[in-house]
């Protein structure tokens, strides 16, 4: 059992208006402390999961950045969201289906602006060794169920670097996939594991009960959290992160709700520890 096992309460359905960001952020004078999560990097910023996005990311200090993790046809471990890399490329076809080398031939850029011209599909090893130590990661396994052994893949990655132990630079794993998340807690006990989820029905008593014998995050669509949801996950001893904030007003909810982390394409709307 990775954590004790409290709470009771019913969750809510979310409708909500504004609140103001002064207001939302401080308590008894004081600012609470919020992890400020950059959502595939600076993503309102710079073209999502480039190193141009992870660098404005640490340049906006937030304390993680958001990647996604997929595998080439060939067994690289690379950076992306989609399962194709139509949306986010000058290219077409399936991410499983493609080369290290054919992936890291399309400008991942441009889509953007020409500013961006020529920013690459990173790939996995490549943003570890770039960014730990800088910043916190917070890895999405992407659709693992395509990619038969990948949780096994990024454990040996982060144990070579050392980053499978508590007192080495932030690290989490998550995924909406929670077998895959069940697998990366066997694999590597002493990194944080999350579960993503924009369900209702995953938020009852009895599903946080057992998503807290194995993750230690419970991060959830901004759109489902409540108050009550937020007390009953503390009181199953897990954290929330919730995403994905592309406005003022979701962020100030956010931080009126005492959320642990706000996962967000502007970390400047999560603010204000760093303006």
């Amino acid at each position: 059992m990775k954590n004790t096992l409290l709470g009771a309460g019913v969750a809510l359905t979310l409708f909500f208006s504004p609140f103001q960001q002064a207001d939302a952020a401080v308590s008894n004078g004081n600012l609470k402390q919020v992890d400020n999560v950059a959502h595939r990097g600076a993503a309102g910023y710079a073209p999502e999961n480039t190193i141009a996005a992870f660098d404005k990311a640490v340049e906006m200090k937030a304390d993680y950045i958001e990647i996604d993790v997929q595998r080439s046809k060939d067994g690289e471990l690379v950076i992306i969201h989609d399962t194709t890399i139509n949306r986010t490329t000058d290219g077409t076809g399936q991410v499983k289906d493609l080369t290290f080398d054919q992936l890291r031939s399309f400008d991942a850029g441009s889509w953007m602006g020409e500013q961006f011209s020529g920013e690459k599909i990173p790939a996995f090893d490549e943003i570890l060794d770039k960014y730990h130590g800088k910043v916190g990661i917070l890895i999405e396994l992407k659709a693992p169920e395509l990619y038969p052994g990948i949780e096994e893949e990024v454990a040996e990655e982060l144990k070579e670097r050392n980053l499978d132990k508590p007192q080495n630079e932030k690290i989490i794993i998550q995924s909406f996939h929670f077998d895959s998340m069940k697998k990366i807690n066997s694999l590597l006990p002493k990194v944080p594991v999350g579960v993503l989820t924009s369900s209702i029905t995953d938020t009852t008593d009895e599903a946080l009960k057992e998503f807290s014998m194995y993750a230690d995050y419970f991060n959830p669509s901004y759109r489902i959290v409540t108050k009550d949801l937020v007390n009953r996950v503390h009181s199953f001893d897990m954290k929330i992160s919730s995403w994905t904030v592309r406005s003022q007003e979701a962020a100030d909810f956010l931080l009126k709700m005492d959320v642990d982390a706000i996962i967000t394409d502007y970390p400047d709307y999560v603010d204000p520890r760093n303006k």
